[in-house]
């Protein structure tokens, strides 16, 4: 049998580790900016990012207006949004805050999102 010190220890590590571990998840929520789709059987809607700016677009960064950050780049690895080009994103109806950049310039906003329907947010 461990003695009291000892087994005091490892109780403690291991509660410390579940603690961690379970946060973990929602310290990533926090830094992704949330999830697009809050509720994955509940209605959806889209933000089209139209690209109208002359430069390829390299980082589209979404949160719900709610969230204290913009999160990480919701583009796909290598993918960037060309100058007369569009790309869309599923959501969960209601506001959203987006910034966008192309490496030499950033614009920034909200947009609200109706269930069923696309809000396209131009980029000049």
């Amino acid at each position: 049998m461990l003695d009291t010190p000892l087994k005091r220890l490892v109780v403690c590590a291991v509660l410390a580790l579940s603690l961690v571990s379970t946060g973990c998840g929602a310290v990533m929520s926090y830094i992704e900016g949330g999830p697009l789709v809050r509720d994955p059987s509940g209605p959806t809607g889209k933000i089209v990012v139209d690209n109208k700016s002359g430069y390829t677009l390299g980082a589209v960064l979404l949160s719900d207006c709610d969230s204290s950050t913009y999160g990480l780049n919701r583009l796909p690895s290598r993918v960037g949004i060309e100058d007369g080009k569009t790309y869309e994103f599923t959501v969960s109806p209601g506001c959203w805050s987006i910034a966008i950049g192309s490496g030499t310039a950033e614009v920034r906003g909200k947009l609200y999102v109706a269930a069923d329907q696309a809000s396209v947010y131009t980029v000049n």
